[in-house]
């Protein structure tokens, strides 16, 4: 399989493929049931859409169950997401996957001092 950057990608999309992907983004992820209503495509129309922007890793598909059927569901791809804004140097902000953050903590102080240390 061959490798192509996004942009490359997302350039040669029809015009059906890029309100595909554009709705996708839009709603953070959607059942394939609902993809193609949304879109105003039949079935099997949207179904060929997803696999093509599966194709150009533009989305990811997942089987799932959805009012009692068997659909899949449609996400943007992880590369979509910009971590980089969570980091300070090496260090994952202390907020991530915690209830409750005490901003007393050392965790987030030496998190703090890294990321003015970044500058």
């Amino acid at each position: 399989m061959v490798t192509v950057s996004v942009s490359t990608a997302e350039a040669e999309l029809t015009e059906d493929e890029r309100a595909g992907l554009e709705l996708v983004r839009e709603t953070g992820g959607i059942h394939q049931s609902d993809f193609w209503k949304e879109l105003d495509v039949s079935s099997r129309k949207g179904s060929r859409i997803v696999e093509s922007l599966v194709e150009k890793e533009l989305v990811d598909r997942e089987e799932t169950v959805y009012d009692g059927h068997n659909t899949y569901y449609i996400a943007p791809t992880a590369r979509d997401l910009d971590f980089t804004l969570l980091m300070a140097g090496d260090m994952l902000s202390p907020f991530i996957g915690e209830e409750e953050v005490d901003p007393n903590s050392d965790a987030f102080s030496q998190w703090i001092m890294n990321l003015a240390y970044e500058e």
